[in-house]
């Protein structure tokens, strides 16, 4: 609806005014992948994405993203952020280089640290298509994305098929976009491979530089003769190929009126320069050096990629010096060792000695280099800080000549058209909120993602507790990760929703094993018990030891362990005790004894206890 509105004021405003320039906001993203930890590096695209971004820079988009060498945690939160941004923007471009593969008709993208095992790794740890089509699908007017993603892929050579009927083709598969005005370009037709090239870049780079955004060409021509510069330099074996279909009006990367409209005002030279600064400051090399030099004889940040160049220069010297110092050191001690004559023992001191002066002088220079980095730096903060006040006043300034040439224009829309207007704008669906969780939901999201792959049992809420850090660090050992646990973080989430399943192993109790996602009781059969290691066991029976005992004594035994439980009490003896006053029974608890020197009963006597 959007698109319809400004289709109608402009007309409108072209029809009554002449000519009112209108702007449209563009957005790229830049992809590169070359540094795979699994296969063989791709030595070019780096580099294609380094010469497509100064080419969207060149084109000037309002926006140019350079990502290079994404994990799979990297790409999914570019291809997010980038989604974000294309929301409101007319044209958003996705450019992506590196290895891509086709699974059973689909096509997916590979981060640099898959792995690729087996087929069904292809689900969890690379990008569909359609998630890349998702983050171009908020821009109004065109969506664009080009894939110099089908080279010959090593992982599809060596990973296994879980199932003999899975198809794994060969490049990319065909594709049918289901939004209007979007547009999909590959580097070879489906079912084919495309050339890294022997040079820098890839053809089909080479060739998109040349052609894609020159003012006023219509994007269907320019992939024409995309196609028709690859051909001719891959002598016939790869053909480029667009998906997708267009209206009947020529769309074009850059407005033929974009040219003139430049031409009127002045160009910012300093914020041109300062692009292809940080571009060559990404990038670090003398080559990249010279080239910026080259382009730009003088100026603060000239001054700086010469500084840079120099320091470069200077830790070559000191490091071949220093190599060469250490080399004479080491011959010197190699002759003395030998014994050599002293005529070459005194030579080789000489060699060493001039060795390490040169060194030293080495070691100086590069100190006087890095101070000149320093001052340049200094140099360029002041720039910058002038470049960007400059800007505020020049982009105040256009707001005010813009809103200037739109009260203009409204002041000369008749009312029915106005009012045509209005009503268009009030069936214009509000524009669609970012998907990132508050700071308030994070520690909660993080939680629950922690649930379901099974490290985390706690309680779900707003507070990243000791409990969360825990399962975290509990994350972090079973998916070899290193994220930080003591906040809940966006990177966190991503990688915790990046796996598919359960990370961490489901621990039951004795008496139990896992079964799924749940702990189910071990039943053992008829004769068997659950063992120490949870494994089934025979049960053995214990035999009776055989005891032969007397009936008689097994009916008295309680008796018996009565009368012996019961302490002793005295007892008479029955003995008889007799002295001149006769005899009697011997008392209770007394006994008789024979007193020393008698043997007769007149030598008794009675002894008590």
């Amino acid at each position: 609806m959007h698109f319809l509105r400004s289709i109608i004021l402009s007309a409108v405003i072209m029809a009554l005014t002449g000519a009112v320039a209108h702007a449209d906001k563009r957005v790229a993203l830049v992809i590169g992948n070359s540094a795979y930890k699994n296969v063989n590096r791709l030595k070019n695209p780096a580099n294609d994405a380094a010469a497509v971004v100064a080419m969207f820079k060149a084109a000037g988009f309002d926006s140019v993203d350079l990502r290079q060498d994404l994990n799979v945690v990297e790409m999914r939160r570019a291809l997010r952020e980038f989604g974000n941004k294309a929301r409101d923007t007319d044209v958003a471009v996705i450019y992506y280089a590196g290895h891509g593969i086709e699974l059973d008709g689909t096509n997916y993208l590979i981060p640099v640290d898959a792995t690729l095992e087996t087929d069904t790794d292809v689900y969890d740890e690379t990008f569909a298509l359609d998630r890349v089509l998702v983050a171009v699908e908020p821009a109004k007017q065109l969506r664009l994305v080009i894939l110099d993603a089908c080279r010959d892929n090593p992982f599809a050579k060596t990973m296994k098929r879980t199932i003999g009927s899975r198809a794994i083709g060969r490049g990319l598969a065909k594709v049918e976009p289901s939004s209007p005005n979007t547009m999909i370009a590959f580097a070879a037709k489906a079912g084919s491979t495309a050339s890294d090239g022997d040079g820098k870049n890839s053809p089909f780079a080479l060739a998109l530089v040349d052609h894609l955004t020159k003012p006023g060409l219509d994007l269907r021509k320019a992939f024409g003769f995309v196609r028709d510069d690859v051909l001719k330099a891959t002598s016939n074996t790869q053909e480029p190929f667009v998906y997708g279909s267009l209206g009947g009006n020529d769309v074009t990367l850059v407005p033929a009126t974009a040219a003139p409209v430049a031409a009127s005002a002045p160009v910012d030279q300093d914020a041109t320069m300062r692009r292809d600064y940080e571009f060559a400051e990404r990038i670090g090399t003398k080559p990249v050096w010279d080239a910026f030099v080259e382009k730009y004889p003088s100026g603060f940040f000239t001054a700086l990629a010469k500084a840079h160049r120099d320091k470069l220069a200077a830790e070559a010297t000191r490091i071949e010096a220093t190599n060469k110092a250490k080399a004479a050191q080491e011959e010197q001690a190699r002759l003395a060792i030998e014994g050599a004559k002293a005529a070459e023992q005194a030579k080789a001191a000489e060699q060493a000695k001039a060795a390490e002066k040169t060194r030293v002088a080495a070691e100086l220079a590069k100190k006087a280099e890095e101070a000149k980095v320093a001052e340049a730096e200094r140099a360029k903060t002041a720039a910058i800080a002038k470049a960007a006040e400059d800007a505020k006043v020049a982009e105040t300034a256009r707001v005010k000549t813009a809103e200037a040439a739109k009260a203009a224009a409204d002041m000369k829309i008749a009312p029915e058209q106005r009012a045509i207007n209005d009503k268009v704008a009030a069936l214009t669906p509000p524009a669609d909120k970012s998907d990132q969780p508050t700071t308030a939901d994070l520690p909660r999201s993080l939680q629950s993602e922690l649930r379901r792959v099974g490290c985390h049992t706690g309680s779900i809420d707003s507070s990243w507790n000791a409990a969360s850090q825990r399962s975290l660090d509990l994350f972090n050992k079973h998916a070899g990760m290193k994220l930080d646990v003591k906040v809940a973080s966006i990177d966190a989430l991503d990688a915790v929703k990046a796996k598919p399943g359960r990370i961490c192993p489901l621990i039951c109790d004795h008496g139990f094993r896992a079964d799924g996602e749940r702990c189910t009781k071990i039943t053992c059969q008829a004769g068997y018990e659950v063992g120490d290691n949870n494994s089934c066991e025979k049960i053995e029976a214990k035999k009776p030891t055989a005891k032969r005992e007397d009936p008689k004594s097994r009916r008295d035994l309680p008796e018996r362990a009565k009368v012996e439980a019961t302490p002793s009490k005295p007892q008479a003896s029955g003995q008889m005790f007799c002295s001149q006053q006769g005899c009697r029974p011997v008392a209770r608890g007394c006994r008789i004894e024979m007193a020393a020197g008698y043997t007769s009963n007149s030598g008794q006597k009675e002894v008590c206890n």
